[in-house]
Order: C-alpha cells, then sequence, then structure tokens
C-alpha cells in the first residue's frame, strides 16, 4: 500500500479513487469525470487537510488556472515581515506576533538568558522536539478522522471504525473497515498507520 505521505490530493467518484497526486493532476482528472458525468459527484482531498474545495466551474484550463500555487503559496506565518535595518545580527525568519501571558509568566521569561523573545523560541522548540512523535500520531489521527467522517459515515461499522481509531486499536479498526468499498477502505487504513504507531522508548543509557 502507498504511504499517505506519498498521495498529496485523492479525488473519489462515491467510493471509487479516479486520481490521486498533485493538487492539478487531481483536479483536472476530477474535472473531466465531472464533464463525461454531469450528474455525479467527486470529492477531492488533501493527505493532511481533509476535504479541498475546488471551483469546477468552466473548462479544465479554468479549474486549473483558479488553483494555488504552492510554489508561490507560502504560509503568512513563515514568512518573516519587512522591517528597518538597525545595528546588530539581522533577524531572519523572526516574526512579530501578540502574546497574551500572566504576570508572572513575564517575570520569568524576563529574569532568562537572553530575555523574554529568547526564552520562549527555546521552550517552543524544546517542546517540538520532546512531543514530535505525539504530535505526528495526533495529526495523522486527525487526517483520517477527517477522511472517515466525510466517506465512511454511511458505510457499516462506521461509529466502531471512529472508536477504534481514537482508542488506537489497530486490530479492530482494519477488522471493522473490511466491509467497506476497497478504495475508501485502502484510503482511510493508509491515512490511519501512523495513528497507530507506538512513540520511541526513551533511549536508556548504557
Amino acid at each position: 500500500m502507498t504511504p499517505a505521505s506519498d498521495i498529496a490530493y485523492i479525488a473519489f467518484e462515491g467510493d471509487r479513487c479516479v486520481a490521486s497526486g498533485d493538487l492539478r493532476m487531481v483536479a483536472r482528472a476530477a474535472k473531466e469525470t465531472l464533464d463525461r458525468r454531469r450528474d455525479t459527484v467527486v470529492l477531492v482531498f488533501g493527505s493532511s487537510s481533509g476535504p479541498v474545495e475546488i471551483d469546477f466551474r468552466g473548462s479544465v484550463d479554468d479549474v486549473l488556472a483558479r488553483l494555488p500555487n504552492p510554489e508561490r503559496a507560502v504560509a503568512a506565518e513563515d514568512v518573516a515581515q519587512p522591517a528597518p535595518r538597525g545595528p546588530g545580527r539581522p533577524k531572519l525568519g523572526v516574526v512579530a506576533r501578540e502574546v497574551t501571558l500572566l504576570p508572572r509568566h513575564w517575570e520569568w521569561l524576563a529574569q532568562q538568558s537572553g530575555g523574554a523573545s529568547v526564552a520562549l523560541r527555546r521552550l517552543v522548540d524544546e517542546a517540538r522536539r520532546a512531543n514530535k512523535d505525539k504530535d505526528r500520531v495526533r495529526q495523522a489521527r486527525e487526517a483520517a478522522y477527517r477522511f472517515i467522517a466525510a466517506m465512511g459515515e454511511n458505510k457499516p461499522h462506521y461509529e466502531e471504525v471512529a472508536r477504534a481509531l481514537f482508542a488506537g486499536d489497530a486490530e479492530r479498526f482494519q477488522a471493522w473497515t473490511a466491509a467497506w468499498p476497497a478504495d475508501v477502505r485502502d484510503h482511510a487504513r493508509r491515512l490511519a498507520a501512523t495513528a497507530f504507531e507506538q512513540p520511541a522508548a526513551p533511549a536508556v543509557a548504557g
């Protein structure tokens, strides 16, 4: 089975997968399917974002022209805002945002080496490293749930499948999805695979 990370987008006509791959390829295949069968419905999903809204009006070229360009679409929070250059080292990649804390938090931060901003960045980086495995499992579980909520709600044992997913019970998830249509079943299992991984055990000093 192809890993979910290798399938950026996937399109379903009913319970049948009609395309998977990058957004432009999937959108083209979805539009062509809709043009061939005007009474059908095609849903497009991102591997981590859930259902994707695509405007299918007009020609294939019209549809593709309205798609976001992944090479240009950079999340706003990842873009450093330009600021007047001053003395000292340039703050590359730093974005100013408002943070609301209690007085005791500000007092503690003020006592840290480098000041509040440096301390906050250090705490965030440490939390990201410490929770990397948990975050990956959580994100996979949420992605799988968004898919099965859209595609599996009318399928047999839907509630049992959802419970097994959030309980981390891979065996029950496999069993309850066995009766689902093959394409829906396989993609649900593909998305959920990471959600059932066990976090790596801490290294023990010899």
